[in-house]
């Protein structure tokens, strides 16, 4: 890795690149310091420290989000925007037959992407907003007729923007997904603050056991982010015109984790869903629903056996949903009959596409359970290491860290390689 690095800049094209993305996670890092005033920023901290599924979204904001920053709502509405477009491919017909038609569908998609940003954002605005106000963080008077509120508003969604925008520049002009670099420099920056919070009290058999966990945890995630299943597939001669064409074979790959960590961020907002409605009634007046709201939120604790197992099974469940979504086995036997391929022993229509639902179905019980146990590790290592809860990486964090890390060495790779193809040509 580190040789192909030195190698990616002893080339003026990667070094530029790779300069230009350093540039723009030095300008991320810049923004989410700068803070959005009218805040109670001691309030802000302690809402944070008992609210799971605000600590999952900060994290993707980098702490942007618990400092109350220019650039605190981060990629989320970018990220629920995609979530929302690649499920109504599956229901709407126009936008289904659009991500067939090659580059052309794929660049109107994620322009109607983009545009769809724009409103999540203004709504995760208020909604975050709104909900410090009922929380008594806000030192402003929360309304959209104070220019105060209409101020703020703007401001998250403007920075939720511009970061969308900075990861379609690199994107476009550095290397690797844009998207996926923001969130990663987000993860990555919190982690100097937090090492220095677990070296607070220093314990050496703490530190021996992280170092253990961690390389265990890389190694797995790696393991099970690049393994994959490797259909045989053979193409027969074919005869166009006056030109024959001779038969090859290849292979189609299926990806044992194909849904990453959007089934983590579907289970965690659903199910902490109940507990924040249930917090608003804690204090009500009327007493069945101030004792029901307070069953609720005490039976779905983070930290209780009941959240952690309804979170592993909507992982789990979540995982078979999204890749159902994702992957169309009719769509991939069609093709395949159309270009003139097929399984060895398997004849082409229904029963490959039979074949490879059955295939996707029983691999995906590996990437369901390795996300599920990804979701709710943390929460065991931390009862048992007490001491290494403070490291603020969890799973989620450490597999988006290791999965955009393999991805972009695997980029640089294939530039590097194409280099030396061209060399060789010349």
């Amino acid at each position: 890795m580190f040789e192909s690095l030195l190698n990616a800049f002893r080339a003026p094209d990667l070094r530029r690149r790779l300069l230009y993305v350093a540039g723009i996670l030095i300008l991320f890092r810049f923004l989410s310091h700068v803070p959005v005033p009218g805040v109670n920023h001691t309030a802000l901290a302690n809402f944070f420290n008992g609210n799971a599924l605000f600590g999952l979204l900060d994290l993707f904001s980098g702490g942007g989000l618990s400092t109350f920053s220019v650039v605190g709502l981060g990629m989320n509405p970018y990220i629920n925007a995609s979530i929302i477009m690649q499920l109504m491919q599956g229901v709407i017909p126009s936008l289904q037959a659009l991500s067939r038609e090659g580059e052309y569908g794929r660049n109107k998609l994620n322009q109607y992407t983009r545009v769809l940003a724009v409103p999540m954002a203004l709504l995760s605005s208020y909604g975050f907003l709104a909900l410090l106000a009922s929380q008594g963080v806000l030192t402003t008077t929360f309304s959209l007729s104070n220019w105060e509120t209409v101020t703020q508003i703007i401001t998250l969604s403007a920075g939720s923007i511009l970061l969308m925008f900075l990861g379609e520049l690199i994107t476009e002009k550095g290397i690797g997904n844009g998207i996926s670099f923001i969130i990663f420099a987000g993860i990555v920056g919190r982690i100097p603050a937090a090492i220095g919070r677990f070296f607070d009290a220093p314990d050496l058999a703490a530190i021996v056991v992280f170092a253990l966990i961690g390389l265990v945890a890389i190694f797995v995630i790696v393991y099970i982010q690049e393994g994959q299943r490797r259909i045989p597939i053979q193409y027969a001669s074919r005869v166009r015109g006056r030109r024959q064409y001779s038969g090859g074979s290849t292979f189609l790959p299926l990806r044992v984790n194909q849904a990453g960590v959007i089934p983590i961020i579907f289970a965690i907002s659903i199910l902490l869903f109940p507990t924040q409605l249930a917090a608003y009634f804690q204090t009500s007046t009327i007493g069945p629903i101030a004792d029901i709201s307070r069953g609720i939120v005490g039976f779905l604790d983070q930290h209780g056996a009941p959240y952690l197992i309804l979170y592993f099974v909507l992982t789990v469940g979540f995982t078979y949903f999204y890749t159902a979504f994702t992957f169309k086995p009719d769509e991939t036997a069609e093709q395949l009959r159309k270009n003139g391929g097929f399984i060895p022993g398997i004849r082409p229509g229904r029963p490959t596409q039979e074949y490879l639902a059955k295939v996707v179905f029983r691999i995906t019980i590996a990437g369901a359970l390795f996300l599920g146990t990804v979701a709710v590790a943390p929460q065991f290592v931390a009862a048992v290491v007490p001491t290494l809860g403070g490291i603020g990486l969890g799973g989620t964090g450490l597999l988006i860290v290791v999965s955009v890390v393999v991805e972009t060495m695997k980029q640089i790779e294939a530039q590097l390689m194409m280099r030396n193809y061209e060399g060789f040509i010349r």
